[in-house]
């Protein structure tokens, strides 16, 4: 059976990871993760990508989460018959959702980072969000925030020092918790293999 992935930018090194360790026979295209700052356009994004892949394919997998879509997704997957990993979006995923839950609960005021959030911060959120050209905004979009977790996919010194940056300049205290793919595998596995 053919299938393909759409998945979020966001998650694409960690998705090509699971492919290719399990040799999973799927070919695998990306929605730019910056659609985040206009979550509005993921759904037609992912529409038309699923749109265009349905004639070529029997099985599509959509590697997003809710991201903002406010349901908006589901009428699309329906409407060409492709399935959505579980899980509200990929803080979730890759926490696990036994964690991201306690966390959660303990201390709602969480921003999370992802090794592609720490790697992309600048594009993706200070000149995203315009805080180059807007630093006042800075605490209006951050300053109900009580703590930063590094949800960290990969050690890597280089991304744990550009954490403590973010940290600093957020002004945040920093928890840094190895979670690896969390529960992004045994996600995918689920529906891949049922």
């Amino acid at each position: 059976m053919s299938t393909a992935f759409v998945i979020c930018g966001a998650l694409g090194k960690e998705v090509k990871d699971i492919v290719d360790r399990r040799g999973w026979d799927v070919d695998v295209y990306g929605v730019s993760a910056l659609l985040h700052l206009y979550p509005n356009r993921i759904v037609d994004e992912v529409r038309e990508k699923l749109h265009a892949l349905r004639p070529r394919y029997e099985r599509l997998v959509v590697v997003y989460g809710e991201c903002g879509t406010n349901g908006r997704l589901d009428p699309v997957l329906a409407e060409v018959g492709a399935v959505q990993v579980k899980g509200p979006h990929c803080y979730e995923m890759l926490a696990g959702e036994e964690l991201f839950a306690r966390v959660s609960d303990k201390r709602p005021g969480t921003f999370f980072l992802t090794d592609w959030l720490v790697r992309n911060f600048d594009r993706a959120v200070v000149r995203g969000l315009g805080l180059d050209r807007h630093p006042e905004l800075k605490s209006m979009l951050f300053g109900n925030y009580e703590a930063l977790l590094y949800l960290r996919q990969v050690p890597n010194p280089r991304l744990a020092a550009k954490a403590e940056e973010i940290a600093s300049y957020l002004g945040l205290p920093l928890e840094l918790n190895d979670v690896g793919l969390g529960e992004l595998e045994s996600r995918l596995a689920d529906l891949l293999e049922a």
